[in-house]
């Protein structure tokens, strides 16, 4: 019952296409299953979150956002951590061989 209100407070907050989000060490996700290639999406957030030591992750985020926003109403897609996720979401083991802070080329 509980996970049911969760969804429901996730899909006011989060954008429509929106199926997951990763807010490390957990992962919240508005479909009761994952293809591969979402989970890996989420897995590349988690290590991104993870090797940042978190807190600076969501600083840069943000700040990220904030700058990109200037120039793109289309900064969420732009910014470097979601450009390495979706550009490797489909490569299962990307994550066996991705350099540390590898987010930083895709800025």
């Amino acid at each position: 019952m509980k996970g049911k209100k969760f969804n429901w407070l996730l899909r006011l907050i989060l954008p429509k296409d929106v199926i997951g989000i990763t807010l490390y060490p957990f992962g919240i996700y508005c479909r009761k299953w994952l293809n591969n290639v979402d989970f890996n999406h989420e897995l590349i957030h988690w290590q991104q979150q993870k090797e940042m030591l978190v807190i600076p992750f969501y600083i840069w985020y943000g700040v990220e956002m904030g700058v990109r926003s200037l120039f793109t109403r289309r900064a969420y897609w732009h910014t470097s951590f979601e450009v390495e996720a979706y550009e490797n979401e489909k490569n299962l083991e990307y994550l066996i061989n991705r350099p540390f802070w590898a987010w930083l080329k895709y800025i």
